[in-house]
């Protein structure tokens, strides 16, 4: 479904994601990038992108079943739409004056590196804020999900998430969370479950995050704040700490069956894994754990291209699992 207005709620069972500021993601191809002269590419994909969008499209390709909620705006919007509608992801999208963004992968393949190249997007003005938080609100129905993924369109204030968190409990669903920047540090109210790269994990607390030892100084930080219930930081080959109020998980990365080829869109499809499991009924450690085995699935492919479902499930076995109560 696409509409700018009065969408019908989610069904029971469906997870409900947020894109404020989605892309038509481009990937190209490239033999060996040049410094001088023209690099002649051939295109590989264009579809639909953003984190919430990213994240309903890996949620149906595991199984279960997602209605995106994203912002839209002007031909490039437009585009966005035909794009989802063409794939079959059920979506409502949310007319905006600003236009839509565009973004790119490019793949070397002599080198077989990935390089994503993203702008900032439009800007939101208040009346286009609200109009989305009262968009969400009336689209959360029975969901008892909903994923809020990606970054903020200017113009948003940093503590739009947080309005987003009240919108959410008071319609009796859980919020899943992934952001970064100010909107992760401005938030104060609590979320179900936060989750945070190293990336921006090093940014909230000043200093970088290579080890569990560091991971967990972030999500201690995120727990006695009450920024959420359940605080999950990602360390890149490392795997991720999962994090509760009875202690910390560590989630050890199972290793590779072949070489990393792109990181782009792992975080996505972790929080999508998570998520999925997380409506079946699994506990937090459980569903993070095939989140981890997503996430290196997902690295084994170029560009944005799908992860490998069966790869992902094989991996989740060797998942290493270490518990540590908190002090």
């Amino acid at each position: 479904m696409s509409t700018a207005a009065a969408p019908g709620p989610a069904e029971a069972g469906a997870v409900l994601t947020l894109t404020m500021n989605p892309t038509v993601d481009m990937c190209w191809d490239v033999g060996h990038l040049a410094d001088i002269g023209k690099n002649r590419a051939r295109v590989r994909s264009v579809a639909a992108g953003g984190g919430g969008i990213n994240v309903a499209r890996s949620v149906a390709r595991l199984g279960g079943r997602a209605v995106a909620v994203h912002t839209a705006g002007r031909e490039v919007g437009r585009r966005l739409n035909r794009l989802l509608d063409e794939e079959g992801i059920e979506h409502i999208a949310i007319e905006i004056h600003g236009e839509t963004r565009e973004a790119l992968v490019l793949f070397e393949t002599e080198t077989r590196r990935s390089h994503h190249v993203v702008p900032p997007g439009p800007y939101l003005d208040d009346h286009e804020g609200r109009h989305c938080l009262d968009v969400l609100g009336q689209a959360i129905g029975t969901s008892r999900y909903v994923v809020a993924s990606g970054s903020l369109p200017g113009g948003l204030p940093d503590d739009f998430y947080a309005a987003v968190a009240r919108r959410v409990r008071a319609a009796g669903a859980r919020l899943v969370l992934d952001t970064s920047g100010p909107a992760l540090r401005q938030l104060s109210e609590g979320v179900f479950l936060l989750r945070c790269n190293r990336t921006e994990a090093a940014d909230l607390i000043g200093r970088p995050v290579r080890s569990f030892d560091n991971a967990r100084d972030v999500n201690e930080r995120l727990l006695t704040t009450g920024a959420a219930e359940v605080a999950v930081t990602t360390i890149g080959a490392l795997g991720a700490l999962c994090s509760t109020r009875h202690g910390h998980t560590e989630l050890r990365a199972p290793s590779l069956p072949g070489k990393l080829l792109s990181d782009a869109g792992a975080g996505d499809n972790m929080v999508a894994a998570l998520t999925t499991r997380l409506v079946a009924g699994d506990d937090p450690v459980d569903a993070c754990a095939l989140g981890v085995a997503v996430a290196a699935a997902s690295v084994l492919t170029p560009g944005t291209e799908p992860f490998d479902r069966q790869v992902a499930e094989s991996l989740r076995h060797d998942v290493g699992i270490r518990f540590r109560t908190r002090s």
